[in-house]
Parts: C-alpha cells; structure tokens; sequence
C-alpha cells in the first residue's frame, strides 16, 4: 500500500491529501478540534461497501457507502493512525461551526451551511444517500448525506449524523441499523503519520 500525505499551510489551515491501496486520492484537513479529517468520502474497495447502484461516477462524486463493520476497517485501510470518528469526535467538530440539532441556537443550521460541500469549513460533506440491508435499494442520494460514527447504541445500531438538504440542517440519530450502507468519513489525530 502506497499512502501520501503532503500538508500545505494556506494561511492558518493545513491540508493535504491522502491516497489509499486503490489509486483514490482524498482531501485531508486539520479542523479546529485538532484532528485530521478527511473532506472527501472515503471510496476503497472492500467487502462490506457498495457503489450507488453500481455507477461508478457516482462513487466517484459520492464515495461508497459501508457498513458500520466496514466503515471501521475502511478507515483502517488508510493505515494505522486512522479510525472511523466517534459520535462525540463528530460533535465536537460540528460544536465549532454552530452544533448539531439539539445542541446549538439554530437546530444545526450554521454547521450545515459551513460543513456542507461549498461551504466556509472546506469540508465539503455531500449527500451520498444511503443502501438497504434488507432489499440492497438505495435511497436518499442528492437528498441526504448520512455518515457513520464508531459510537455504538446498542448491539444491532450506533449513531450516525446526518446532513438534510431539504430543512439545511445537520442532525444526529442514536439507531442507524449497523448492515444499512452510508457514507464515511476517517480521522487521525494530530502527529500521527
């Protein structure tokens, strides 16, 4: 595996990029909760993950969508020092740009607006839908972008966070079923390369 991490400083943001075992090259930030994230979505190849609808080119602008299980060894893949971010790591982040519904002034609308693809945070999180464990049909793409969080609810869910174009909000929810397929997003912490 072949990993390339290069940092530029653009006034007071480090970014840099990212290349995984596929030949995938993903956009990497320092956030202002001093961990690394990814702004792109995370699109290797593994058991577990599927392209929408098996279109390529919207893999190519969405990512693939994993399982909770994959998700974990999807970030891991990336090497080491990354993981699949916690439901608290993903609050945290939000809380700088205003938080999440029930936890800011504004239901998560200014986090929306800065954490959104285009937005001010360069994040750049996108509306990847999601896939059903059940029937393998896939929902919600260019209406919804639903992200994995390594926090655990129970043994059959765990929390995922949700950005909704319709009510331009990022929300969280404690029972995303752990075999539905949605979108992921990996971190490090600061120092590890």
């Amino acid at each position: 595996m072949f990993f390339c991490i290069n940092y530029e400083a653009n006034g007071q943001e480090q970014t840099g990029t990212l290349r995984d075992r596929d030949g995938n090259i993903y956009t990497i930030k320092i956030m202002p909760d001093n961990k690394t994230w990814m702004t792109s979505n995370l699109n290797i190849n593994i058991p577990g993950s599927y392209g929408y609808e098996n279109a390529e080119q919207k893999s190519n602008q969405y990512g693939r969508l994993y399982t909770w299980k994959s998700a974990q060894e999807g970030c891991k893949l990336l090497g080491e020092v990354w993981r699949l971010p916690t439901n608290e790591e993903w609050q945290k982040m939000a809380k700088w740009y205003g938080g999440v519904r029930g936890d800011s002034e504004d239901d998560g609308k200014a986090a929306y607006q800065a954490l959104i693809n285009g937005g001010n945070a360069a994040f750049n999180a996108v509306y990847g839908g999601s896939r059903d464990s059940a029937d393998g049909s896939y929902a919600r793409v260019d209406a919804h972008g639903f992200y994995w969080t390594a926090t655990e609810s129970d043994v059959a869910n765990a929390w995922f966070y949700n950005f909704g174009k319709n009510g331009k909000i990022l929300n969280r929810h404690q029972y995303g079923q752990k075999h539905m397929a949605i979108s992921v997003r990996c971190i490090k912490d600061i120092g590890n390369e």
